[in-house]
Parts: C-alpha cells; structure tokens; sequence
C-alpha cells in the first residue's frame, strides 16, 4: 500500500510564524500511522527546521510543494499568494473563499481549473457541525493585547498611531509587554484608572482568551464587560460600546445580523471609545457586524484610523490583522496542532472517514457556485 504523503508547506504570509503542525506532532502522530512527512525548511516558522527532522521528518526545500507528487496532501496555514496559476493537489489550509470574500472566486477557480481539492481548515466539522481545530481562543488573547497596547498608546500620544508590534517569543512576553504599558499609561495619563474593555462574544472560544490576556495584563474584573447572546438579542447597534474605552468583537458571523457599532453610533456626545478591535476581521464580507472599516492591518502597521462624524471624543483606531494568533504563535500552534492531529491520522482513508467527506463536500458544493466563465477545467 501506497503511504500517504504530507507535504507540510512554509508560509509565505509577512510576518505569519505559526504552523499547523509541531515538532511534537510528528513523534507521536503521523510518522506512528505509516504517513511520509515533508516538511519545507522555513525561515519564518516559530518551529526552527532541526526540531521537525529530529523526530524523523525529511526537510524539503522551500516552496517544493508546487513540483510534489500530485497525490501528496499539501498542508499551510494561510492561503496561497495571489496568482492564476491552476492547483494540482489537495490542499489543507485556511483559504478564506467559502463565505463570499473579496476575489473568493478567483481564488476557488484555482482548484476547479486544476483538479486539486480545498479542504480548508474553517470547516473541518465533526458529526455536530463543531469545528475539530480552531485558534479562536489565541486569537483574542492576541486581539485584546494589542488593543490595550493601543490604547495606551493613544493616551501618552494622541496624534501618532501605534507603532510596529515586535516578535515575542513566548505568551508571557506579550503579557509582560501589555502589562508594563498599561500600567505606566493609567498611572501618568488616565488617573490611575484601568479602561473598560466591552468584548462581544465573551462566552465563547476567542472571547475567552480575550478575557484571559485582560485579566492576565492587570485589568480588573469589574471592568470588563464580557457580553454575548443574551446582551446581544436585542440586535445593535449598541452605544454602550462608545461608552467603553476600548471594544473587542469576538464573533464569528454567518449571516446577516444588525451591525455592532456604526459611524453615526459613534457620533454621540461624550464617545469614550479609543480603540476597536475586529478579531473576525472581515471587513470586505457581507456580515461584517462592525462595519466602520475597509483596510486590514498588519503587525507592521497594527492600527488605522477611524472616522468619526460629529461628537467631542477622542481620536480612535481600529485593529483589523487577520493573523492575530501569530503573536503567540508557538502556543498557538502547539494548540491547534494537538487539536488537528486525530483528524491528521485519518486522512489515509479520507475517502470514507466524515470530517474529510464532509470537507471536500462543502468543496464540490462551493465550485459548483463558481461563475461559468471561471470554470475552465484541464483536458
């Protein structure tokens, strides 16, 4: 029998460190099951090369996997670069065309044209519809860190947006980064008092670890205001977020719901709110719940500025990086991998086993959508 080979590709995202696969992963995980495992040498990855070959993964050079076999599996975190180029293989990644994205087609056309597959990580579900491996909960650890840096920073200087947020090598690191900003920025500029922080989707996954980093950071409990479900109901928008010195949304949406916050929401007397924080961070999708934004930012780049029409609040800024968890990025992939590796160990018989059905389904559905004119299939 054939052994099934796993092409574990390096990120070509600036400044996206995490991996969707560990050292750890391949000593007690795919190598045991009969897998090949190829691992690309990355100069980025938050893994250094030799801990992956130590536990008997061969490393490939970077960006080989276009010219891999075709029935090797190619595993990434993000999506691809921009390019017409077709895709011959099956692929595991993050490829955010699923839910009507900007150039969503563009991208899907990609496999249709090219007989490969998108088994894209957002929706790999077991038999409930729960998604087996998420960053969620790092995501809004890191969200919420660099909203509370921003505001800091807003404090001591107004006029000038936060600067580039440098590379940590641990969470505790951000926490002890986060911890001495705020605390120096409420002390001198804000009479000693922490902000309120509203997190909408408090319950839940990503709202979790954003009240985690808080806690962890200093900020009191009585501060903040973890609302979901039951404080949302009433439908949005919600001025209790403009009386909030910095709002972080949580939320995943999949369908149209009233918008969170809104420019004339944010027009009223008295706007305490400095700093927002999309975690989601879909600013083009059409379910977009915060939807005073157009422009993702980057580690480089952490914030840009929100228009405000009217009332006599502060400046504020927006923290929109779809890449959050990388600021943590070996938690976050020890996390994530360890989540994904049982569902790893079944693709050699993805052809009968349900999350990877289901996957490819959703696939075949989506490419079915596709417009007549990009579906230009090889002979």
């Amino acid at each position: 029998m054939t052994s099934t080979v796993l092409h574990l590709r390096s990120e070509t995202k600036h400044l996206e460190r995490r991996s969707p696969r560990n050292d750890s992963d391949d000593s007690q995980g795919s190598i045991e099951v009969g897998y090949k495992i190829n691992v690309e040498r990355s100069p980025g990855r938050i893994f250094d090369d030799e801990e992956f070959e130590a536990v008997g993964a061969t490393l490939v050079p970077e960006g080989s996997w276009a010219d891999a076999p075709n029935d090797a599996i190619i595993l990434g975190l993000k999506e691809l670069p921009e390019s017409d180029s077709p895709l011959h293989h099956a692929h595991i990644q993050f490829g955010h065309c699923f839910k009507d994205q900007e150039h969503w087609d563009r991208y899907l056309s990609r496999f249709a044209r090219g007989g490969g597959t998108l088994y894209d990580l957002e929706f790999l579900t077991d038999a409930s519809g729960k998604r087996v491996a998420a960053f969620g909960y790092h995501a809004g650890y890191a969200g919420a860190a660099i909203a509370i840096l921003a505001w800091s920073h807003q404090l001591a200087h107004p006029d000038t947006l936060l600067p580039a947020i440098p590379s940590f090598s641990s969470q505790h690191a951000v926490v002890d980064s986060v911890t001495t900003s705020l605390s120096s920025s409420i002390d001198i500029y804000n009479n000693g008092q922490p902000p309120r922080i509203l997190i909408i989707g408090a319950l839940g996954r990503c709202g979790s670890g954003a009240v985690d980093l808080c806690l962890a950071a200093g900020v009191p409990s009585s501060s903040i205001l973890e609302w979901d479900l039951a404080e949302t109901a009433r439908g949005g928008p919600f001025l209790e977020i403009a009386s909030a010195d910095i709002f972080i949304n949580c939320i995943y949406a999949n369908k149209p719901i009233p918008p969170f916050i809104t420019h004339d929401s944010l027009s009223i007397p008295g706007r305490r709110l400095r700093v927002a924080c999309d975690v989601s961070c879909d600013p083009n999708g059409p379910y977009n719940p915060v939807p005073i934004y157009h422009e993702i930012t980057t580690f480089l780049k952490p914030t840009v500025p929100v228009e405000v029409r009217g009332g006599n609040g502060p400046k504020m800024t927006m923290v929109s990086i779809d890449h959050l968890p990388s600021l943590v990025a070996r938690e976050a992939s020890d996390a994530f991998s360890k989540q994904l590796l049982p569902s790893l160990k079944k693709l050699n018989k993805r052809d009968e086993e349900g999350v990877w059905l289901r996957a490819e389904k959703l696939f075949t559905k989506k490419v079915a959508e596709l417009p007549k004119g990009n579906l230009i299939f090889p002979n």
